[in-house]
């Protein structure tokens, strides 16, 4: 169980935030490690017989729910002190009876377990996936992929009852089709024990799926065409490896940070980014008038990941010419998309805005009218952002969506007067200790809970 900010009540407390907004931010700001990638890794770990220490795993929400369900399986973990590194040392048997379900439902991770679980068990039971309210999310795309490697799944009573044939010929080449994070890597946990070379085109080449297989790598899984769309698994059909891996820095968290120095009209260096999860971003906002400045690249802890300390300057924005949207990487990340509501909110003009991706979370981004905003909603998928506009203090019910919340959080920031922010439980889903370090920056942030 995570702690608040405060450390004072546990995150199951209703959980709310005052915040005294118009305060201008100074100083630096470090990104963690990413969510993403440590969830992906909590679950290959599943592949490896021996003892997988992770570090600087981010203590926030959905790592501890991933932990529990571990836990409940027979896999022993323990934190190994205050900077998050992370012992992980499975059974030599897992016990799929006692799964906590509680903690699998209340997290869309959970269905990344299939491609681990298939190579040592025939038949089990997995709950459905939760996490955040962001419209329907289908999960064949996965069924389509895992089914090449004899994985066949029926629904039921909240759950996913899985079996695996005996004796099938390993897929040689998969086609994805949707070229979605979570699917690739479930894709590629699939094939990782395999003996029989997989190839797997249409594949993610996203930041977290590149930190899943530079650890699959360690564990002597060799891949070949790692960061492209077509990628070649060379399995190990048994692995048992002490391995010590830190995964790299977050690059939805960068952005979240460098959007609260855009919207506050401050200067503050974010530290520890990883630049080229985040190029498409910092291009669009320099063509919209941002003003920043960048320090020498170096690499990050795998060694692999290149970061980079960012100062993001006052600026007078401008609305782009053309509309923002997201697509796979290399280009905008979906999970940035929502701060650039807020960007646009700052800059002269009208922004469209289209998040093809997710039902719903374009709704929850009106919720910044509020604030003062001027958000049109056209229709589940598009917004209109009108700028600039001048933030104002009130008080708003968190949306049950990660980002449109840190969304909200950020434009207090900026708002005049004192603003409530209540329901704040599910930033902890991916932030850790994000209003403790804002403050370090100056912001005025205060933590009460209600019983």
């Amino acid at each position: 169980m995570l702690e608040t900010d405060t450390g004072a009540r546990p995150t199951t407390a209703p959980l709310h935030l005052r915040v005294r907004g118009g305060v201008t931010l100074s100083g630096s700001i470090d990104v963690k490690t990413s969510k993403n990638a440590g969830v992906a890794l909590l679950c290959a770990s599943l592949l490896n017989k021996g003892t997988t220490t992770l570090r600087r795993v981010a203590r926030i929400e959905e790592v501890t729910r991933i932990l529990r369900v571990l836990s409940s399986m027979g896999v022993r973990y323990r934190w190994l002190g205050p900077d998050g590194d992370l012992e992980i040392t499975p059974p030599d048997h897992l016990d799929l009876s006692r799964i906590d379900a509680d903690a699998a439902r209340r997290t869309r991770s959970i269905i990344m377990f299939l491609g681990p679980l298939l190579h040592d068990h025939s038949d089990f039971e997995l709950p459905f996936a939760g996490g955040c309210e962001l419209g329907d999310r289908t999960v064949e795309p996965h069924m389509v992929a895992l089914r090449r490697f004899g994985l066949t799944v029926e629904t039921s009573h909240g759950c996913y009852h899985a079996s695996v044939k005996e004796h099938i010929e390993p897929p040689r080449s998969i086609v994805l089709t949707e070229r979605g994070d979570t699917v690739t890597e479930n894709a590629i946990m699939a094939a990782a024990r395999h003996p029989v070379p997989t190839t797997i085109r249409n594949a993610s080449c996203n930041y977290m799926v590149q930190d899943l297989c530079f650890y699959l790598e360690r564990l002597g899984v060799r891949i070949d065409g790692l960061g492209t769309t077509t990628i070649t698994v060379h399995g190990r059909e048994t692995i048992d490896v002490d391995i010590d891996y830190a995964p790299s820095e977050d690059p939805i968290e960068a952005w979240s940070l460098i959007a609260a120095g855009i919207v506050t009209e401050s200067e503050i260096t974010v530290r520890r980014v990883p630049i080229e999860f985040v190029e498409i971003e910092l291009a669009l906002a320099e063509e919209m008038g941002l003003r920043h400045t960048c320090g020498t690249e170096y690499l990050a802890a795998n060694g692999r990941t290149r970061l980079l300390d960012l100062t993001v300057h006052p600026s007078e924005l401008h609305a782009p010419i053309d509309k923002i949207h997201p697509m796979p990487f290399p280009g905008l990340n979906i999970d940035n998309l929502p701060f650039f509501a807020l960007i646009a909110s700052c800059a002269e003009g009208s922004t469209l805005i289209h998040d093809w991706v997710y039902e719903n979370r374009a709704i929850y981004l009106t919720e910044l009218n509020r604030l003062g905003g001027r958000v049109r909603l056209l229709d589940p998928h598009r917004i209109y952002v009108d700028g600039p506009i001048r933030w104002s203090g009130t008080e708003v019910v968190c949306p049950p969506a990660l980002r449109p919340a840190v969304v909200l959080l950020l434009a207090m920031l900026a708002a005049k007067g004192t603003s409530v922010l209540r329901h704040v439980n599910v930033i902890h889903r991916g932030y850790e200790r994000l209003t403790e370090r804002l403050k370090k920056l100056g912001a005025e942030i205060d933590v009460f809970w209600s019983d």
